[in-house]
């Protein structure tokens, strides 16, 4: 349960929504279409998976997602992975090894994306590094991140503490 007041939980609550749905946003930011014969479109999460594997095989937060039955789309087993990560502080390390391949990451992603600009993708490491000292405390068996994010402040306190 949280140690904040209520109020504050909430705001640290729609921030930690906000920071989520950003990093979506991020990892969306023109990206190529990638088509498999068999699947749907392909999404960042697929981008996640192979890049993690080409460049370490596989990984924990991976196969934590791959374990998940509830995840039907890759938009969801995406949600889930930067959930895991954060939780984890494994999203600055993670996005890291995927970006390790330039030129993997512009098979993927239009030259607009910071995920391939190397300042921007500089600080954008930065950034998720410094997010390693908050401790997220986040459930990470939600069921419906296929339809939408979950509204933190909808959740018995899932939410931020500092470390």
């Amino acid at each position: 349960m949280s140690t904040y007041p209520p109020h504050t939980a909430a705001v640290l609550a729609v921030e930690l929504h906000r920071l989520c749905g950003c990093l979506e946003l991020l990892l969306q930011f023109d990206q190529k279409e990638q088509k498999s014969f068999l699947r749907p479109r392909k999404d960042y999460w697929d981008f996640l998976c192979t890049a993690l594997w080409r460049q370490r095989g596989s990984t924990e937060p991976a196969r934590f997602i791959r374990a998940q039955d509830k995840l039907k789309t890759p938009l969801a087993k995406g949600r889930a992975f930067i959930r895991f990560c954060l939780a984890h502080g494994q999203l600055a390390e993670s996005l890291q090894l995927c970006l390790l391949s330039p030129e993997f990451t512009r098979e993927w992603y239009g030259p607009r994306s910071p995920l391939v600009c190397p300042e921007l993708r500089e600080g954008l490491l930065d950034s998720l590094y410094a997010l390693n000292g908050v401790a997220f405390d986040l459930d990470l068996q939600w069921p419906d991140l296929d339809e939408a994010w979950p509204m933190f402040s909808d959740l018995p306190f899932s939410g931020v503490s500092p470390s």
